[in-house]
């Protein structure tokens, strides 16, 4: 077991770990600490305690001091300087003639360094960009290209679950998401609908992957034949939530359709029918939403 106190930074929903040493840390307050991008002012989420030795990425740096006042006014200068930044380097990527979208920037705590963060189509060559803004802000200068689902995570919006983007709300970092994940939930494979404000697959679909994978692997496939306490019938469709399968039976020359708790229901299912199949065309199609 080893002592630590969790700290977020600015823009970021990671809770790190750090060394309190035998010092106490209250929640909320601002404290200093080293990372590799150098001095950084966080916040305290996690108040010290014990956890793990296999919950912690060594070596554990210990937290440097708490943050004073010349520490918040700092902090509060940097945030303000940030919009006259992003306004001066706009034009200079216009009078450059870039084909890149300037997406947010950061001043480093010390105030010795700035980082552009942008989104461009394809390589952009920004070595005469740099030098510009360099001899205007008389700073290190750093540019970072960054994908689409980082630009969202960036801006924010509320999707349209009507909840903020999962994102920019509450996801520590961006998860892996696929069209399988889609298609084992039994969702309609339309781009619109399974789309997020980035244009990707929306991120919530692999919260509750796990769950679904397992139970598709209980449930009937769409258009087999079963059997059911009433007899023979052929499955419409299946409710993983619930445990039900819809079916349709044929009873003189009309078709009934009745749903059944899946324990009521009999049927073989062959291995490969274990996982969704996805054809070409909707792999073609669906090709957009992926990374």
């Amino acid at each position: 077991m080893a002592k630590i106190v969790g700290v977020k930074f600015a823009g970021s929903h990671k809770v790190y770990y750090f060394d309190p040493r035998n010092d106490f840390y209250k929640m909320d307050s601002g404290v200093i600490v080293e990372t590799a991008r150098g001095l950084e002012y966080g916040t305290i989420v996690i108040e010290p305690k014990e956890v793990p030795d296999d919950q912690i990425v060594q070596p554990l740096k210990p937290i440097i001091r708490h943050a004073n006042q010349k520490d918040e006014d700092r902090l509060k200068a940097n945030l303000e300087k940030r919009d006259g930044a992003m306004k001066i380097a706009t034009e200079k990527i216009a009078a450059h003639g870039l084909d890149m979208k300037l997406v947010n920037c950061e001043f480093s705590f010390d105030g010795t360094k700035v980082v552009f963060y942008f989104t461009a189509n394809g390589r952009v060559d920004f070595r005469e960009l740099v030098k510009d803004l360099a001899a205007t802000f008389h700073l290190r200068i750093e540019l970072h290209q960054i994908g689409i689902r980082d630009e969202t995570k960036i801006l924010g919006g509320f999707g349209p679950c009507g909840r903020e983007c999962c994102c920019a709300g509450c996801m520590p970092d961006v998860k892996k998401v696929t069209i399988k994940m889609a298609k084992t939930q039994g969702l309609s494979l339309n781009p619109v609908k399974i789309s997020g404000l980035c244009g990707r697959l929306m991120c919530c679909l692999a919260y509750e992957n796990e769950h679904y994978s397992e139970t598709y692997k209980k449930m009937p496939k769409v258009g087999s034949e079963v059997t059911s306490p009433d007899g023979k019938a052929t499955v419409v469709a299946v409710n993983m939530l619930k445990l039900t399968v819809h079916v349709k039976m044929e009873n003189k020359s009309e078709w009934t359709y009745r749903d059944y708790p899946l324990d009521q229901i009999h049927f073989k299912r062959n291995n490969k029918d274990v996982e969704p199949e996805i054809d070409e065309k909707e792999s073609e199609e669906l090709k957009q939403l992926i990374d």
